[in-house]
Order: C-alpha cells, then structure tokens, then sequence
C-alpha cells in the first residue's frame, strides 16, 4: 500500500515558494505533508495532496516540472522511541530507505512518517507483519 508523493522542482529564488504555495491554494489543493530539499539554484517540493491526479494535471499547465513517486505513509505511536522501531525493522529486513519526512494529523497520540525505500514491496510486507499500519491513498485524502 503505497502513497503518490509529488516532488515539484522550483527556482531558490525569493517568493518562488509562495508562488506554488498561492497556486495550489488557487485550485484547492490540500497538502498533507511537505518537504523541501535545496540547492543554490533550486529546490525539491515533495508534497502528499488530498488530489494527485489534479494537482499534477494543474502543475503541468503552469509549466513546473513535476513528478510522481510511490511512497510508504507509515502510522506510529506518538511516543518515543517509535520511529526508532521501524527503522530498526526495514534495516534489519535489509531495506535502505532514501529519505523520509513526517506529518501531523487530527489524530491525537499519532504521528505519521513518509518513507522512501529502495523496495516498497519488500517494505510493506516487513512491516505488515510486524503489525505496522500504512496509509493508503485514500486513507490520505481523509485525514
């Protein structure tokens, strides 16, 4: 059960973020959860949205390049130590994780992280059975 992350390239220039930001905003679009990677020229936008397909058909009229990535949503505890649990689980089921990032929601007690690995399969089948719950993309536009 994998989640559709866009990763949106936009200049490192002044009000360029808040350019996309008042775009999505314009077209309704609700994010779940951002991150920003940076360079001197530019920046990586990964964003789960509460509408995938619309958000890329309106980024692709505007002219951004844009891209979609299936990636883990993963439900923990909020408490410590948790992060440290699944973590510990994808590496000793040999699964290298690229990147990750988290989110709130609503929910009280609950923390949320996204996870990119180099095997979403393999991944989701370490820790399904270890009892860990993922989000899926419906599961996304809900929260």
């Amino acid at each position: 059960m994998t989640v559709k992350q866009i990763s949106v390239f936009v200049e490192n220039k002044a009000g360029k973020l808040a350019e996309l930001t008042e775009y999505l905003h314009q077209h309704e679009i609700d994010m779940r959860a951002l991150s920003i990677a940076e360079t001197q020229d530019f920046g990586i936008v990964r964003m789960i949205v509460n509408d995938t397909y619309k958000t890329s058909c309106i980024l692709k009229e505007a002219g951004y390049v844009a891209s979609i990535t299936p990636v883990l949503a993963v439900e923990m505890p909020d408490e410590p130590g948790s992060l440290f649990k699944i973590l510990k689980m994808l590496g000793d089921g040999g699964i290298n994780l690229e990147y990750m990032y988290a989110f709130l929601t609503r929910k009280e007690a609950t923390a949320y992280m996204v996870l990119r690995v180099e095997d979403n399969e393999k991944a989701i089948d370490i820790l399904s059975k270890k009892g860990i719950h993922m989000i899926s993309q419906e599961g996304i536009a809900g929260l």
